[in-house]
């Protein structure tokens, strides 16, 4: 309260509340993640939500879009640096590191739900509190683990329905060909260096492949026909990425290559890729990500182990199924009764029906405003129950309850002390 009036404190701009109806949604899709990633062998794993800054500038590397300009950093009381989680994977190879992961047999299928944290311009499907699935593979660079996470990532799109979906592969290399595309990428971008956005020209020094990755629509006119990782790749990368498309065919996995893919993390090594679903107006939106990652772990502190995995937009995921009037599940089960009770010695003997049901695991519901029973069987009808048991001072002196069927409209009368074995039938 201030000066006698009272205050409205809002949510913050980018965060959102998922009310009940929403949540349902949010429910079921998880369900369809928990299940998918169990089925290909993969464990929970969850890790903070904050963790020391260095962890993100080492592992997700300084000259990513996420380090130099969206990470939330701050001072705790022992002036330690710390930030919110902007991904996840980072997290997981510490926490692989930290609990001697690497001492248990490989490779480690690790999997993870979870808000993440980026300050960035909020916008449809966008948020500055987002929540991502993300799989890892750790311990393993068999081009097979390529293989399987990206079939991880196009099943749970297939299992959704989404409709206009395409996979885009590419390899970004190894620091061996890296350095070579370096050098010829440089030599055409230096000639094209005034009219690069300021960002791009602050990367020529840093990370000039990143600039392949630059949305302006000035900077992708520029560096159309430069050279991409795909022309420098050595004979190892190379074999490795064969193998990886020999895979996805033989696993009828359809893929479109594009040279130009290479991800807006620093730590992808060799295989990359993403999943977009086209949009109205021809535009496409990028909603999984991914690829492998063989030197992340050992850029955190622990041993050399090469890591495979993506992570998938929840927020972005929802809404094109919005988009694609794409329902998931059923929705909400209603209850099998609501108790009516009019009276504190019917509201106590209706809430001890209540408690036995709900331990047997029978939904059931129970009037706790004191409404009228008009208003009771009113909510009932609303709520779509199949029955509501109504007791009362009269139904009390009798030692009955009267069970009304709300959609056939018949009732019966049933002994107080036999409620609950009649309701239990009845759900079974």
């Amino acid at each position: 309260m201030r000066d006698g009036t009272h205050v409205s404190i809002q949510r913050i701009k980018g965060t959102q509340d998922i009310l009940p109806e929403a949540s349902r949604a949010w429910q079921e899709l998880e369900s369809v993640m928990h299940r998918l990633t169990g089925e290909y062998g993969f464990q929970e794993i969850r890790t903070p939500v904050f963790e020391a800054t260095a962890l993100f500038v080492r592992g997700v590397g300084e000259t990513s879009d996420i380090v130099e300009k969206e990470m939330y950093t701050f001072e705790d009381e022992g002036k330690r640096s710390l930030t919110l989680r902007p991904e996840g994977t980072a997290s997981v190879c510490r926490a692989y590191v930290e609990n001697k992961l690497y001492g248990l047999p490989q490779p480690q299928k690790l999997y993870y739900i979870g808000p993440m944290f980026r300050s960035e311009n909020p916008q449809a499907g966008r948020f500055r509190q987002f929540h991502q699935l993300g799989v890892e593979v750790l311990g393993v660079d068999n081009p097979l683990v390529d293989a399987e996470v990206i079939q991880l990532a196009v099943q749970i799109f297939h299992a959704l329905n989404i409709k206009g979906m395409e996979l885009q592969i590419n390899s970004v290399g190894c620091p061996v060909c890296r350095a070579d595309h370096r050098e010829v990428l440089l030599a055409f971008l230096e000639r094209k260096r005034q009219g690069l956005c300021g960002l791009c020209q602050g990367r020529l020094e840093r990370n000039p492949m990143r600039v392949l990755d630059c949305k302006n629509a000035r900077c992708q006119e520029l560096t159309e026909g430069a050279p991409t990782t795909f022309t420098s790749l050595c004979p190892e990368c190379r074999d490795h990425f064969d193998r990886v498309q020999a895979l996805l065919q033989t696993a009828d996995v359809a893929y479109t290559l594009n040279p130009r893919l290479v991800r807006g993390l620093d730590y992808y090594r060799k295989t990359a890729f993403e999943i977009v679903v086209a949009e109205a107006a021809g535009t496409q939106n990028a909603l999984c990500g991914g690829g492998r990652y063989d030197a992340l772990v050992e850029e955190v502190g622990g041993p050399p182990t090469p890591g495979m995995g993506f992570a998938l937009g929840m927020e972005r995921l929802l809404k094109v199924l919005s988009d694609q009037k794409i329902e998931l599940g059923e929705g909400r089960v209603p209850p099998l009764a609501a108790l009516a009770a009019l009276g504190q010695s019917a509201q106590r003997s209706a809430f001890r029906i209540l408690s036995q049901l709900r331990r047997k695991g029978v939904p059931v519901t129970m009037d706790v405003m004191g409404r009228s029973l008009k208003s009771q069987l009113r909510t009932a009808n609303r709520d779509g129950v199949r029955y509501t048991v109504i007791i009362g001072e009269d139904e009390m002196e009798r030692g009955v309850a009267v069970v009304r069927h709300m959609l056939e409209g018949e009732q019966w009368e049933v002994g107080l002390e036999e409620c609950v074995e009649w309701l239990e039938r009845k759900y079974r």
